[in-house]
């Protein structure tokens, strides 16, 4: 069987998920290809559903702007996309456009590999500094992986209240001040706003510069891959978790979906690393 997959979204010119699904085909030996389907905010979701089923494409990733606006029009949608109110990653099956959301469980699954041992620990505790798509994706995932606390900290606080109404858990939501000073409370914090990514890479959320250093620090950022949350944690002597290794583990349980079949990430992250890097 020759797979056709790809991404739908606008602008992806530069989207690393031809490379990543590339490699995945390589070490699977799977045969296909996976194209970039760009397509503007004011195209039709069903114009874009058509053109993709006309191409006998088995299964493609979403990007914006439509992670959200795609969901309507899909037959099917996963429990955890529904919980993360969006999709980003859809399958063909039987003539079916089925829609799920890895972003989370791909997170996790970069946090399992680089830190084992936070998933051994009870209780475990979060912190999520940002209240948009991808904080709640995450929360959702940390909830399904067991934490027993996960807070929110966002500018607008009705923003994250609404994540931990939607999930059902009791959770603090705080401002990013009243967060700084809770930092030690947690065993991971984990960054999710655009804030430090390239441009803009003086920026960050917290402003305090000496973080506890029992505490890991993820900023989702890849763009720098090393923002300055993560520097001003490295220089407190905490563990620090990149944002490139979220990217590599999102596809792959993307790729599993698709195909049932897991590639190994191996030496993947260090490639990434050196493209990023000279980007």
């Amino acid at each position: 069987m020759v797979y056709r997959f790809g991404l739908i979204g606008y602008p992806i010119s530069h989207s690393l998920s031809p490379w990543i699904h590339e490699r995945f085909m390589e070490k699977t030996s799977t045969k296909g290809t996976y194209s970039l389907f760009e397509f503007t905010q004011q195209t039709p979701v069903e114009g874009i559903l058509k053109h993709l089923k006309s191409k006998n494409v088995h299964g493609f990733n979403v990007t914006v702007p439509f992670k959200q606006q795609i969901m309507p029009f899909l037959d099917e949608i996963d429990q955890i996309a529904n919980r993360t109110g969006a999709v980003n990653t859809v399958i063909n099956k039987n003539g079916k456009w089925i829609g799920y959301n890895t972003d989370g469980v791909g997170y996790v699954r970069s946090l399992q590999d680089k830190f084992p041992n936070l998933f051994k620990m009870t209780p475990r505790r979060a912190l999520i500094l940002g209240g948009g798509g991808a904080a709640r994706g995450i929360f959702t995932a940390l909830d399904q992986f067991h934490f027993d606390q996960i807070d929110i900290a966002n500018r607008t606080k009705e923003k994250a209240a609404a994540i931990c109404r939607h999930a059902n858990k009791d959770s603090q939501v705080l401002s990013f001040v009243e967060a700084e000073a809770k930092l030690a409370d947690y065993d991971i914090v984990i960054q999710t706003t655009s804030v430090g990514m390239k441009p803009n890479i003086e920026q960050t959320i917290i402003a305090n510069k000496d973080f506890p250093s029992n505490v890991i620090y993820s900023d989702i950022i890849y763009q720098p891959m090393k923002t300055k949350f993560l520097q001003q944690a490295e220089k407190s002597g905490a563990p620090v978790h990149y944002g490139h290794t979220m990217l590599l583990y999102q596809a792959q349980y993307a790729f599993e979906i698709w195909t049932r079949k897991k590639p190994d990430i191996g030496m993947m992250e260090d490639e990434l690393e050196q493209i990023l890097k000279g980007r």
